[in-house]
């Protein structure tokens, strides 16, 4: 709370949270944290200190640290129970005081993190308990039980189940008993474009604004292909969250979270079947069994000296690496994919050797004024370069 400049205090304005392990007043994604902050640097606040009844709701680790040098240079007390009142930044005692309380909430929040983590991982392997976010392609979510939680249930919250949508479950299907027929991932995909069949993104646009959802791609059917809940068991930590530091801007320190796929090895799965499967568990093997990897026929692996680096002068996309005729190339299908039938009115796919570029790289001058790493004759150095083609 904020008190105005009057004596005694009054609350002016409330910035409540109900979180006691989030940090509301650095963290990104608090809108009254925010809120806050503002009004601290602003000169027709209305307000000269700020009331915090519970350290581990407002701050942990150093992050009281990082707020102090603004409090003090916008003349704005911060009172705390642990202090009986204002702060004094001068007083060490206090500092002490202050240092500690960041430990200990610190603390708090491993703890809180390691028994929600530990809670989600056994009613995920134990229950098969759908633990929010959007069902897989295939399924929606259903209306379940009340809550088990009273204090959820008095609030109205419900548990959710996944079950079969009737629209988008047939094509799931349809994709493994392809798969298993000996057809490839490029051909399923070809053949569901062409017959007019909305993909994942396409099913739901309010939730994939940073999708096109107008075709299938490669991978969205190699990702249906591999996930075993359509096998009917309940699958958790397939995504895990990680936090990286963003450039130092202001005052606070702040992150952002990046989303990695887990190894198979930390997924955890249901010990019993959690809703209706669309593929049988002997058919999900063999399909995980089938690899399409090209292996060449004399066994020696190929190398591709400037794969990922060199772009095409025409569209400006990534050229493939692409062996033919017994030696290393590379080609652009100018964003032509397997997955959709090529039309007569794309430009000519470009193909061009590797020792022939090579052998520009060696000579052109020019590029070697653009680029002054290309002036190496050690090949092995070309890999990080940028060498545009035409």
């Amino acid at each position: 709370m904020a008190t105005p400049k009057t004596w005694p205090p009054v609350m002016a304005e409330s910035w409540w949270s109900s979180s006691t392990t989030a940090s509301p007043a650095v963290r990104p994604g608090r809108p009254q944290a925010s809120r806050l902050l503002e009004a601290v640097m602003d000169s027709a606040r209305g307000f000269d200190a700020i009331v915090v009844g519970e350290y581990e709701c407002a701050f942990h680790g150093q992050q009281l640290e990082q707020l102090t040098p603004t409090l003090v240079r916008h003349g704005v007390q911060l009172w705390l129970p642990e202090t009986y009142g204002p702060v004094d930044f001068n007083n060490p005692r206090q500092l002490a005081l202050l240092d500690l309380l960041g430990v200990h909430s610190q603390r708090e929040v491993s703890q809180a993190r390691h028994r929600t983590t530990a809670t989600m991982r056994a009613q995920a392997e134990l229950q098969g308990r759908h633990l929010g976010g959007r069902p897989p392609y295939g399924y929606r979510l259903a209306d379940a039980d009340p809550h088990p939680n009273r204090a959820h249930a008095a609030w109205g919250r419900r548990l959710h189940r996944v079950e079969p949508d009737p629209a988008t479950a047939p094509p799931v299907r349809w994709i493994f008993e392809q798969w298993l027929a000996g057809r490839s991932v490029a051909s399923i995909a070809r053949a569901l474009n062409d017959n007019g069949v909305p993909c994942p993104s396409g099913t739901d646009l309010a939730r994939n604004p940073h999708r096109s959802g107008r075709q299938w791609m490669l991978t969205t059917v190699a990702a249906i292909l591999s996930n075993p809940r359509y096998t009917g068991r309940g699958v958790w930590n397939r995504q895990r969250t990680d936090r990286d530091a963003l450039p130092e801007q202001g005052t606070f320190d702040r992150h952002h979270e990046i989303q990695w796929w887990s190894a198979s090895t930390d997924w955890v799965i249901s010990r019993e079947i959690a809703h209706t499967p669309l593929v049988s568990e002997e058919h999900f093997v063999a399909v995980q069994a089938i690899h399409t990897a090209p292996t060449p026929a004399d066994g020696i692996p190929r190398c591709y000296l400037l794969a990922g680096v060199i772009c095409c002068g025409v569209c400006g996309r990534i050229m493939d690496s692409h062996w033919v005729h017994g030696r290393p190339g590379y080609r652009c299908r100018h964003g032509h994919t397997s997955t959709r039938t090529r039309i007569s009115a794309q430009p000519t796919i470009l193909y061009i050797r590797q020792d022939r570029l090579l052998d520009r790289i060696r000579h052109d001058r020019g590029l070697h004024r653009r680029h002054p790493a290309l002036r190496s004759p050690d090949l092995e150095k070309l890999a990080p370069t940028y060498a545009p083609t035409t």
